[in-house]
């Protein structure tokens, strides 16, 4: 039997081995840039060792419907990323390795979702210009290094609008080849996805998505491009992901925990936690140092540009839209924390890429405003880069003009700088340099590998050489002085300040008495094991009353505590 497959069927197979063969390497090289060095530095007060705490009490209590941290409920997030953290640190054991390997995971993924998106929409070298400036440019890069929630919620979202742009595409006709499904799949994959990010941090994955839809109405003149019978399908589906985790917690334990999170979102957008305020262009600040050299090649592309066909207005459109939405969003929002802002970094890589795209194609003029902007700001980036090791071999000299007494004492650290840490600036420098000739020569496409490319090897660099020494000088000490209360009957607590790292980092277990919550009872309650207290230099006088304290010793800008068990007073 001969089985004949007509030139469309070859062709279809082939482009689908390509694009198999495309994402296989580039997740290869995803996976070098973000796995390693995983571990090498502890994780860092609040979020990475809030979260992996959350983690690390989720296999303890052996409870993956609530979350814990201090084995107390935390109801500021819903479960998704901790079930993720949980399963790697069932795999690769309680590490600063298995907090942040599903970011790397995540990095991968990111990467490969971008290309495939990018050459769908364009071509393999769009793909390509994607993939590099979400992969080469700096919080990017970072953040899938991290033990942080916000990738997975980022790449959730942009899935979930992605599909409904494709569904838009597919109902409403537009000029786009391989959209070969009927609208359906791509409404329900879409609110497949939008269930998954509500599940991975909340119900603001849902506002986001509306306001972004709502705003594409207005821009198409207040006519439908949607059905409602879809829309309602497009809910109901994300509804079903959601009660996954909202419906049987609320069967199993009642609606406290749900409710108590509800009200918690609500906080998150009509006040701002303390040391999180910030000015009021702040996201603007941040993306544009934070998202660097993408941020600064996509400027170009915000303003009006030559389209090819109406997908490439229209997807533009929507990245554009989406930008602004966010940034918007959060600036009203109370809190200023960095990684808020970061859904953005979709649009702005994409349209750095557009960018480079279109020059290359020449269906764009070059503006040189953007090379010098960058060069200027990579400038900044290579001689802090530079600094950093010089400033490490000659930090005893530096010390005394430090007026902070804690920052003063953290500079004490014993961290061995040979100036070979140097090399990330060096290569930043290199970037610069290599990325400008060939922005000169209109080698459009070769300097865009230079630039994010040099980028990612920057943040290679510095996660391995600087990252570890510096984590050394702010918290090292401390997290020493907990991992040797590991496996001893004690109680630990900061004081003074709040932290997260005495939970996980001496492995805490769940306290037997309840009065092991309560500071005061620590510092002066008749307590049933031996107290440590981790306080900083200059807050330690603040307890001097409390004679029970003794100090152990002195590090880095922490002091170390003791009370022992009060003996029993004599009859």
């Amino acid at each position: 039997m001969h089985i004949y497959l007509y030139p469309s069927h070859k062709q279809d197979m082939h482009m689908f081995s390509n694009k198999a063969r495309n994402a296989i390497i580039l997740s290869v090289i995803a996976a070098l840039l973000f796995i390693p060095f995983l571990g090498r530095v502890h994780l860092f007060d609040w979020d990475e060792i809030n979260f992996a705490e959350c983690s690390r009490e989720m296999l303890k209590l052996g409870d993956y419907t609530r979350i814990y941290v201090n084995f107390k409920p935390f109801w500021e997030k819903p479960p998704m990323f901790f079930w993720m953290q949980s399963l790697s640190m069932k795999v690769f054991g309680v590490t600063e390795f298995a907090a942040r390997f599903p970011n790397a995971l995540c990095g991968i993924a990111t990467l490969v979702v971008v290309f495939l998106c990018g050459q769908r929409i364009y071509d393999k070298k769009f793909g390509i210009l994607w993939a590099l400036a979400y992969g080469g440019s700096l919080f990017p890069n970072m953040y899938f290094k991290s033990g942080i929630i916000d990738p997975w919620f980022n790449l959730f979202i942009f899935l979930s609008l992605y599909f409904f742009i494709l569904y838009n595409w597919k109902r409403n006709g537009f000029d786009k080849e391989g959209l070969k499904k009927t609208s359906l799949p791509y409404v329900i994959w879409s609110g497949i996805f939008m269930g998954l990010a509500i599940l991975t941090k909340g119900q603001v994955a849902l506002m986001v998505f509306l306001m972004v839809l709502g705003v594409y109405f207005i821009y198409n003149r207040f006519r439908f491009y949607f059905n409602w019978g879809h829309a309602l399908l497009f809910l109901v589906v994300a509804s079903l992901i959601t009660l996954s985790w909202y419906g049987y917690e609320t069967a199993k334990n009642g609606p406290w925990f749900i409710t108590e999170f509800l009200k918690y979102q609500y906080r998150l957008f009509t006040t701002h936690d303390a040391g999180q305020e910030g000015f009021w262009g702040y996201h603007y600040v941040v993306l544009l140092i934070g998202c660097f050299p993408a941020s600064l090649f996509a400027i170009p592309a915000f303003f009006k540009t030559p389209s090819s066909s109406r997908y490439d207005r229209d997807f533009k459109v929507w990245m554009l839209i989406l930008f602004w939405v966010v940034t918007l969003l959060f600036t009203i929002v109370q809190s200023r924390i960095i990684h808020y802002s970061s859904l953005a970094w979709f649009p702005v890589t994409f349209l750095a890429a557009y960018s480079f795209y279109k020059w290359d194609r020449k269906e764009m003029s070059y503006k040189k405003y953007a090379g010098i902007f960058a060069a200027v700001l990579g400038g900044i980036v290579s001689l802090l880069l530079l600094a950093v090791p010089l400033i490490g071999l000659n930090i005893s000299k530096l010390a005394p003009y430090v007026k902070d007494k804690f920052a003063q004492a953290n500079m004490e650290a014993d961290v061995k700088w040979t100036g070979i840490e140097g090399i990330a600036g060096t290569i930043m420098v290199i970037t610069i340099i290599v990325g400008l000739r060939f922005l000169k020569k209109k080698e459009y496409y070769k300097s865009a590998w230079t630039w994010f490319t040099g980028t990612a090897l920057v943040i290679f660099f510095a996660a391995a050489m600087i990252v570890p020494k510096v984590e050394r000088y702010s918290q090292g000490a401390a997290i020493d002085f907990l991992i040797q209360r590991q496996g001893e009957d004690c109680y630990v607590n900061a004081l003074g300040y709040w932290s997260y790292a005495p939970f996980f980092y001496t492995m805490k277990e769940k306290p037997a008495n309840p009065n092991a919550y309560e500071e005061q009872w620590l510092l002066s309650g008749d307590i049933d094991k031996p107290v440590y207290f981790v306080t900083k230099i200059d807050r330690v006088d603040n307890y001097k009353q409390y004679t029970d304290l003794k100090e152990l010793y002195r590090k880095n800008g922490f002091v170390f505590l003791k009370r022992e068990v009060p003996h029993p007073k004599a009859p």
